[in-house]
């Protein structure tokens, strides 16, 4: 799709350019009639009229200018200047013998009846003097309308550009979000068909065929939604909880689940599977790594307007600087709350004190929209 049909016609839109020949040309009446009065001239309503007629016909010129200027949108700034002001001219000597033709040759009598205006119009010259001395001012006046016009097409493409700069960066940060999404399926997948076939490898069908249950409830819920959709965290929570339940097959007497989050956090948004890298580490690294009992926690808690929410674990062996691996892991997460959150979305992570480890996820607290 182009750019026009994305943010419509380029240059200043017709109402817009229309209220400003209107504002123009009003003030200009306004200001003629004020000094015909000031001066004191004869026939002020007869003046009054014939200036509306005028003013009229200026309106329609500068509509006839504008729809000139129209055809030079998309030009260099410089043409279009060029332009602006070599088209003014023209315009400006119609304008001038419009006037002319409207106070000096219609019924010039009314306007004035003494003798001496009446000789020097009758002058030599006094025709082309009187339209080029008037075609001077009103050329400035056409100018400046057109330098408007200018201003107002600048404002009206800068506008556009920023709206596809806008754009351009929300598409992007959506494929950024898609593509972190996207890398927690394969990665989750891998391990779950490990453990599987662990299981098969010991020949204990019972526990394989609870886990491709399991599994397939798992993504049954996880795949339904769109990846740039944020979850309730009530949601969230209810797909670890399938998750754990894979891996408990795994780790029948070693693994214990607790989950502590306030039901009013319950419809709280979050990234879809923002939390599966973390518990997934938690069993990776806390549990499979030791024969003792570990406990998974998952909680949250609301401080103003953010929610902090934590994966921690209590294994005996926790990850250190050598376990930094391949996986997507943290760094997925990290990157996920920054493209969805920016500064508000943040992630702190390290040992716990005495054994474990603990992750601490920071996000606002936003209620619409999951």
């Amino acid at each position: 799709m182009n750019d026009i049909a994305e943010d419509g016609d380029r240059g200043v839109a017709p109402a817009v350019a229309l209220y400003s020949i209107l504002g123009f040309w009003f003030f200009y009446t306004v200001i003629v009639s004020l000094r015909a009065a000031v001066i004191g001239f004869d026939a002020q309503w007869e003046l009054a009229a014939r200036r509306m007629v005028v003013a009229t016909i200026g309106i329609i010129v500068t509509w006839i200018l504008y729809l000139a200027l129209r055809r030079f949108d998309g030009k260099p700034l410089a043409v279009r200047i060029v332009a602006a002001f070599s088209l003014a001219a023209p315009f400006a000597l119609a304008m001038a013998a419009a006037n002319y033709y409207i106070f000096n040759v219609y019924d010039p009598v009314s306007l004035f009846p003494d003798a001496e205006t009446k000789k020097e119009m009758a002058e030599k010259g006094y025709f082309l003097i009187s339209i080029v001395e008037d075609a001077i001012s009103r050329y400035f006046f056409l100018s400046a309308w057109a330098g408007l016009y200018l201003a107002l097409a600048y404002a009206s493409e800068a506008h556009r550009t920023e709206r596809r700069a806008a754009r351009l960066e929300r598409a992007a940060q959506q494929a950024e979000l898609r593509s972190l999404r996207y890398q927690v399926n394969p990665h989750f997948l891998f391990n779950t068909l490990n453990s599987l076939s662990t299981l098969v490898m010991r020949d204990r069908p019972d526990e394989a065929e609870r886990m491709i249950l399991s599994l397939s409830n798992f993504y049954r819920t996880s795949l339904t939604g769109d990846p740039l959709d944020d979850v309730p965290l009530e949601e969230e929570v209810h797909l670890q909880k399938l998750y754990l339940d894979i891996e408990a097959v795994r780790f029948p007497d070693r693994l214990t689940t607790q989950i502590d989050v306030p039901d009013s956090l319950m419809d709280a948004c979050v990234p879809g599977l923002i939390l599966q890298p973390l518990v997934e580490n938690a069993i990776k690294y806390g549990v499979s790594r030791t024969s003792s009992p570990v406990t998974i926690r998952i909680t949250a808690r609301a401080d103003g307007d953010l929610m902090h929410i934590a994966v921690t674990d209590d294994g005996d062996n926790p990850p250190g600087p050598g376990d930094a691996g391949s996986g997507i892991g943290l760094a997925n997460v990290r990157d996920r709350l920054i493209a969805r959150f920016g500064d508000e979305g943040r992630i702190v992570y390290g040992p716990r004190e005495g054994d474990g480890f603990s992750v601490l996820l920071t996000l606002p607290i936003i209620r619409r929209g999951c």
